[in-house]
Parts: structure tokens; C-alpha cells; sequence
């Protein structure tokens, strides 16, 4: 199984140091501090990229399952709510996904998304944290 890879850089202290952060493909690079993580300022955050991850993670095994059910979705989409509090750390993970997927059932979509939810990679890293899941179809 393949190995990913990312760098940061942090440079001075917390409140007033800054740092960089980086994907091994160049997909991402970008800075970060301590505004960017815990108030409104610019740059982006660790929380930000995990909530990109657990999306795009939730996404990709909600459409896996679904299509082994033979249901194959014509779109999954998916947000991710990281919420960070000071020291306490990631208090919560929330998903809102809404899926365009023919011939299923609202129950058999759920089923497929709470499977997702509990078995995707990205949440079972987070599996300390709470996880909600809101899931809809569409059309």
C-alpha cells in the first residue's frame, strides 16, 4: 500500500509564529497560524485538511458501497464540520452529505451511509471523536 506524505514548518511561538504546510504531490501548500487555526485569519489550519480529508474519505466509501450494492450514485457530495476547542482539542466531527443515487431507497441510502460513516478510513483514525452524520438523497 502506498505511503502519503506531508511536511509543515512552524517558525517562532504560537501566538505570533507562523508555518507552511505541504503535500508530497504539490497539491497543497499553504501557510498557517495561530489565527488561522483558532480565530478567523488567513491561511489554512490542520482541522481544515482533516475535514477535506474525511470528506473527500466519506465520499469516496459511500460510492464504493453503494455501487457494491448495485447502486452506482451519480454524485456524493459531502461537507465536513472539524470543531476544535482550545486545549480540549477535535471535540467533533459533523458530515452533511447529499447523494443523487437512482433506484435506492431512503433506507438502503442510509444504511450505505452510516456503513461509511463507522467504516471509512479517515473516521476510523478519528474514532475518539463523536461523528454525526446527516445524509440525504437528492433528485
Amino acid at each position: 500500500m502506498p505511503v502519503r506524505t506531508a511536511q509543515a514548518e512552524w517558525k517562532g511561538d504560537l501566538p505570533r509564529g507562523k508555518g507552511t504546510m505541504k503535500t508530497e504531490t504539490g497539491s497543497f501548500d499553504g501557510q498557517y497560524s495561530f489565527s488561522s487555526r483558532f480565530e478567523e485569519g488567513t491561511g489554512t489550519n490542520p482541522e481544515e485538511l482533516i475535514a477535506a480529508a474525511h470528506s473527500g474519505c466519506f465520499s469516496m466509501a459511500l460510492a464504493n458501497i453503494l455501487a457494491k450494492g448495485g447502486h452506482t450514485a451519480t454524485s456524493v457530495r459531502t461537507t465536513a464540520k472539524v470543531h476544535i476547542t482550545g486545549a480540549e482539542g477535535i471535540t467533533l466531527v459533523e458530515l452533511t452529505c447529499r447523494a443523487t443515487v437512482p433506484g435506492i431507497d431512503a433506507d438502503g441510502f442510509h444504511k450505505a451511509a452510516e456503513e461509511a460513516k463507522v467504516g471509512c478510513p479517515v473516521s476510523r483514525a478519528l474514532a475518539a471523536t463523536p461523528i454525526t452524520l446527516d445524509a440525504a438523497l437528492e433528485g
